[in-house]
């Protein structure tokens, strides 16, 4: 939904901003099925873990996964560099999506959920810091920069 010059929830044609969207690319010798698949395994630092949770054949899955996997002990120092990373993958490796992000233009991107993310996410009840968003803003300025 666009609400004055923003995009608040990434959903109907914004979808392809979610981590969920499935967009594989290839990063550390693996294609991922989504930034979701990525993200999710590498809260482990066990490489048989990373495997299987990156061949999980659903977003949810991989997320469902990820929250049950013993966390590296780096995790909060490193969690937001992998995500760059994984989004970095998904957007330099897919023209069509490094495009349609361009096309929002300045728009403010807001992902929001009513599930309690308040880190990634703005929650609807309980705000929040809307990282996700502002990364995606970042590459997308990145990419706007270079064209």
């Amino acid at each position: 939904m666009v609400i004055s010059n923003s995009v608040r929830g990434f959903t109907g044609k914004y979808r392809f901003l979610s981590n969920f969207y499935l967009a594989s690319f290839l990063m550390d010798g693996w294609e991922w099925p989504s930034v979701e698949h990525y993200y999710q395994a590498h809260k482990s630092a066990d490489s048989s873990e990373i495997i299987r949770i990156g061949g999980l054949t659903t977003c949810i899955g991989a997320k469902r996964a990820g929250r049950r996997t013993k966390l590296r002990k780096d995790w909060i120092k490193i969690k937001d560099d992998v995500m760059f990373a994984a989004l970095i993958g998904k957007f330099s490796q897919h023209d069509e999506l490094r495009k349609k992000l361009l096309a929002t233009g300045n728009m403010k991107l807001v992902e929001t959920n009513d599930w309690g993310d308040t880190y990634w996410g703005e929650d609807t009840a309980y705000g929040g810091k809307n990282k996700l968003g502002k990364m995606l803003m970042r590459i997308r300025r990145i990419y706007q920069l270079n064209d």
